[in-house]
C-alpha cells in the first residue's frame, strides 16, 4: 500500500491545477490517471478545430499564464502544448493507467483508502491519503443512448469523441445528434468541408457569441444577475433574430440561470447559425 498526504484522481486540467497548487505549498501528493496521458479529453478525444470558447485569461491554470503570443481564443494544439509545459514546469508526474474503482474514508485512521486497477498488470492497487481530490470532470464517459433502428443502420456511427474533422465526409449525408457546443461545432465543421449536414435540436437553447460572453463578464461586476441576463438575451435576439422558423427555440429562463441551476451551458456560436440560416445545415426537431 502506498501512502501520501494528498491523492488526486484525474490528470485533466483541474487535476493538474490542484497539483501545481499543492506543489506551491510544499504538500506531497500523488495523481492517479486512468488514461496514458494528461488531459486525455483534449489530446485524444477532441476534434481538430476545437478552440477554447472563453478568452485565454479566463482559462489559464494557476501560477502560469499563457504565452503572450497565443491568440485570444486558444486552439487545441496550443492548449495541449501549454498543458505539457505546465506539467514540465511543476514537475507533475501522474501514475497512468490507474482506473479508480473505489474510495472509502476510515473514521478511525482519518485516511482515505483508494483502490485502483492497474491497466497494465490487471492488479488492484491500494493507496492511502489524508486528503482526496476527485478531478474526473463532468464529461468523463462517452454516452450513446439506445436509438431504435441504430443496430441495423448500415452507415457509419461515431460518438463526438471519435470525430476529428469533416474532411472525410465531403458530399456525404451526416446527421449530428445533439445541439450542445460540441454538436453545433461539429455540424459547422462538416458543412465547411462539404458534407450534407443535418442536426437534431431537441432542447431549448440560448445562443450567444463570444463577444456577448466577454460583454457579460465585464457587466456582471455592475449589474444584478436578472438584469444582466435580460440584457444578454436581448442582445442575442438582436444579433440572431427569431430562430423558431429554423427549428431553434429559446428557453424562458436566462442562460446563466440555466447553467447555475441545471448545468446547461449556452451555445457559443462560432458560425453555425449563419450556416443554418443559409440552409447549409438543416435543423431537425424532435418533440
Amino acid at each position: 500500500m502506498q501512502e501520501q498526504v494528498a491523492m488526486i484522481v484525474g490528470a485533466g486540467t483541474s487535476g493538474l491545477a490542484i497539483a501545481a497548487c499543492l506543489s506551491q505549498q510544499s504538500i506531497p501528493y500523488m495523481i492517479l490517471e486512468r488514461e496514458d496521458c494528461i488531459a486525455s479529453l483534449w489530446k485524444k478525444y477532441a476534434y481538430d478545430r476545437l478552440h477554447l470558447h472563453l478568452a485565454k485569461e479566463l482559462c489559464e491554470l494557476p501560477y502560469m499564464s499563457f504565452p503572450a503570443s497565443y491568440p485570444k481564443y486558444v486552439p487545441k494544439n496550443m492548449f495541449t502544448q501549454y498543458l505539457d509545459d505546465y506539467v514540465s514546469h511543476f514537475k507533475i508526474s501522474p501514475m497512468y493507467q490507474r482506473n479508480v474503482e473505489s474510495a472509502e474514508y476510515n473514521e478511525v485512521s482519518k485516511r482515505w483508502f483508494v483502490k485502483a486497477r492497474n491497466a497494465s498488470s490487471g492488479e488492484v492497487e491500494i493507496y492511502c491519503a489524508k486528503f482526496l481530490v476527485v478531478a474526473t470532470g463532468e464529461t468523463t464517459n462517452p454516452y450513446i443512448p439506445e436509438v431504435e433502428g441504430l443496430n441495423t443502420f448500415t452507415g457509419e456511427v461515431l460518438h463526438s469523441t471519435q470525430f476529428k474533422s469533416g474532411k472525410d465526409f465531403k458530399n456525404k449525408n451526416v446527421l449530428v445528434v445533439g445541439s450542445g457546443n460540441s454538436g453545433m461545432e461539429i455540424a459547422l465543421d462538416l458543412a465547411n468541408h462539404g458534407a450534407k449536414t443535418s442536426i437534431i435540436v431537441r432542447s431549448l437553447i440560448h445562443i450567444l457569441s463570444r463577444e456577448m460572453m466577454d460583454f457579460a463578464r465585464i457587466l456582471m461586476k455592475y449589474l444584478k444577475p436578472s438584469l444582466l441576463e435580460s440584457l444578454v438575451v436581448m442582445l442575442s435576439k438582436l444579433v440572431y433574430g427569431d430562430l423558431t422558423k429554423y427549428g431553434i427555440r429559446r428557453p424562458t429562463e436566462g442562460p446563466f440561470y440555466m447553467k447555475r441551476m441545471y448545468g446547461k451551458y449556452p451555445l457559443l456560436d462560432v458560425g453555425t447559425c449563419k450556416k443554418i440560416k443559409s440552409g447549409e445545415i438543416q435543423v431537425k426537431s424532435v418533440e
